[in-house]
């Protein structure tokens, strides 16, 4: 679990990022949770956006997908979300 100052610094982080993956009309699948799992894993901290034509909202996607593959929410904000998850064998990101 983040604290609100590892969260700040982590949204900071993610600012300048590009969105790697939308969810969309079939909603949190299991090719995207395979695919956000191997990002996750090379790069720690990913953002990802939710189409209009989604059946979840960028909430829902974020905690589902956080859920599902053991990461945190650092911030949702409209259709965009980012997570985050420390590789503990080859850390990128030092929080």
């Amino acid at each position: 679990m983040l604290n609100s100052k590892q969260r700040a610094a982590l949204r900071a982080m993610a600012n300048p990022i590009d969105t790697l993956f939308q969810v969309g009309k079939q909603g949190v699948t299991e090719p995207l949770q395979r695919q956000a799992d191997i990002a996750l894993l090379a790069r720690e901290l990913i953002k990802l956006r939710v189409l209009e034509t989604a059946p979840v909202s960028a909430k829902e996607a974020a905690n589902t997908l956080a859920e599902a593959l053991g990461a945190d929410v650092v911030q949702v904000i409209g259709t965009r979300f980012v997570l985050y998850r420390p590789n503990p064998e080859h850390p990128v990101i030092k929080v």
